[in-house]
């Protein structure tokens, strides 16, 4: 196992995202604590048939065809992802640690215990000659967390200085927010791996929907896998009956920390509206389940910080910053990739894990006590 004092260790995060784009893949120096420098992203995005493929795992959680052969590919894509980001920075793979590998939810039900991420880790660490740390969840499920989300202790590491109390929401298929609190006086890590020593500090949960419904609304219609730039929703009207319906969903009333399945919420409401309509519709529930968050949070932040795909629409950042009255704002203004971040964060997840430090505390996931996890597989 890596020692705390060797400092800065070369990896690479991975993140298959539930919103079924493609592969992100990160770059990035870091001792796992609070030093991170990005040095690198890419995406490759998954062909439409393997995207249909995959698609057909969802909420599988038996063994055998077709998921065995769904994981193999989607391993095999991997590899290729990192010795592509590797070429393009001219970084050999005898200098990176380790491989941050999320894998890709096919069923998430902390609820039972459950939660299953396809991906190959030794296969991984043989087809690229470098370590790898998968299966980052199970060990928080398994203690009774949720399992989700796991990049907050990454946001922490890059908000220092940042005024506070601060959100950095992340939409992907399902949004997830990480609420910041004040710095504690002299900074650092501290506590076993809790934030100043009280893990009050960073509270998080999965908020809602992210762009999942609002893609599978537009792809319902034949016009895309997503709606660019908020076009089609900015065209519509919200209804707003079919709105208070999803609203009414019993999960918005339970106190963070909380999360979800990407298919957790049935769109039923939407289903006699036009496109507009249902993309207005959907797009106005994705932000206003943001809102709910609200009276989960210790105190209302002073600003949010958007990263992940759904910063890129329009029409839902503007609804967004008219339900939380503050400043609403895309990552990449304070200079982070709101594209990469999520990849860069199982990197870092991946040094904490051979640190021993915690990836997930009480209160980001709901775990009893600060958890450890990741399973670790050696280069071949």
């Amino acid at each position: 196992m890596m020692e705390a004092t060797e400092g800065l260790r070369t990896v690479v995060g991975l993140m298959s995202g539930t919103s079924m784009d493609g592969i992100d893949a990160a770059l990035l120096r870091t001792d796992g604590r609070d030093r991170v420098e990005a040095l690198g992203f890419l995406t490759i995005p998954y062909d439409d048939a393997f995207r249909a493929r995959l698609r057909g795992c969802l909420g599988r959680t038996d063994g055998g065809e077709p998921v065995a052969g769904v994981e193999r590919e989607l391993t095999e894509a991997h590899a290729d992802a990192v010795r592509r980001l590797l070429e393009r920075a001219g970084v050999p793979p005898a200098a990176v640690a380790l491989i941050g590998f999320h894998g890709h939810t096919i069923h998430h039900d902390p609820d039972r215990r459950l939660t299953r991420q396809i991906g190959d880790g030794a296969r991984l660490a043989a087809s690229t000659g470098i370590a790898v740390v998968n299966d980052l969840r199970s060990a928080d499920v398994a203690a009774g967390g949720q399992g989700a989300p796991l990049v907050p202790l990454f946001h922490r590491a890059l908000a220092h200085g940042l005024p506070r109390p601060l959100a950095i929401l992340n939409i992907g298929g399902v949004a997830n927010v990480t609420w910041i609190g004040p710095e504690p006086a002299g900074g650092g890590e501290a506590g076993g791996g809790q934030a100043g020593g009280g893990e009050a500090e960073v509270v998080a949960c999965d908020t809602g929907p992210g762009n999942a419904l609002i893609d599978d609304w537009v792809l319902r219609h034949g016009l895309g896998r997503f709606d660019a730039g908020g076009a089609l929703a900015a065209a519509g009207l919200v209804d707003d009956a079919a709105l208070a319906t999803l609203m009414a969903h019993p999960y918005f009333d339970r106190p963070a920390p909380k999360s979800l399945d990407r298919d957790a919420f049935d769109p039923a409401p939407v289903a006699g509206l036009s496109p507009q309509d249902g993309a207005a519709t959907l797009t106005a529930f994705t932000a206003g389940s943001v809102a709910r968050v609200l009276p989960h949070l210790p105190a209302a932040p002073v600003r949010w910080l958007v990263c992940g795909g759904g910063r890129h629409n329009a029409t839902l950042m503007a609804m967004l910053a008219d339900r939380l009255g503050v400043p609403v704002e895309p990552a990449d203004r304070v200079g982070w990739d709101g594209d990469a971040l999520e990849a860069q964060a199982f990197g870092y997840l991946a040094v904490r894990s051979r640190l021993g430090l915690p990836l997930s505390l009480p209160g980001t996931t709901g775990v009893p006590a600060p958890m450890p996890g990741g399973v670790f597989h050696p280069a071949a």
